[in-house]
């Protein structure tokens, strides 16, 4: 048995200790926001923060999360920055199949919170660990610079 913090709740799951974390949302938990993409940590699909880090859930066994602080898309809606994230998405209309949105929103909000007023080198270094089969990288990026503050509504 092994109790997480997932979005301030202590969850206990009693499953190998090698599983990875994005079953453990998705299939005991059902928090399906968190998506599977490639199972190898490449495309960032399911990317989440462990301990405000972004992190690939499907390569990141619970065995290591214990003591630490488990967030998911589920809860960016309450985090301020979280929030103003998701509302310059949708105000640059960056989803188009939405299948890596979650894992985009995760990753641009920890850049967010870690320099609020980033760089387009800043940007690019932060957002590379996430695939968009649909293209939207210009619209990313001015989405990240309207919730930063510093772009332009341009949809």
């Amino acid at each position: 048995m092994i109790t997480l913090n997932i979005n301030g709740k202590r969850r206990k799951v009693d499953l190998p200790s090698d599983t990875p974390l994005l079953w453990v949302l998705r299939d005991q938990l059902g928090m399906t926001g968190t998506k599977f993409g490639c199972g190898m940590a490449v495309c960032g699909a399911c990317m989440v923060h462990i301990d405000g880090e972004p992190t690939r859930a499907c390569v990141t066994p619970i065995s290591t999360l214990a003591t630490k602080k488990i967030v998911t898309i589920e809860a960016m809606a309450q985090d301020e920055t979280g929030k103003k994230v998701q509302e310059s998405w949708l105000a640059q209309g960056v989803p188009q199949c939405g299948y890596c949105q979650s894992g985009q929103v995760m990753s641009a909000t920890a850049l967010l919170k870690n320099q609020p007023k980033p760089s387009d080198a800043d940007i690019d270094k932060a957002m590379s660990g996430n695939l968009c089969r649909c293209g939207t990288y210009p619209r990313i990026r001015a989405a990240i610079k309207q919730a930063a503050g510093i772009g332009e509504v341009q949809a």
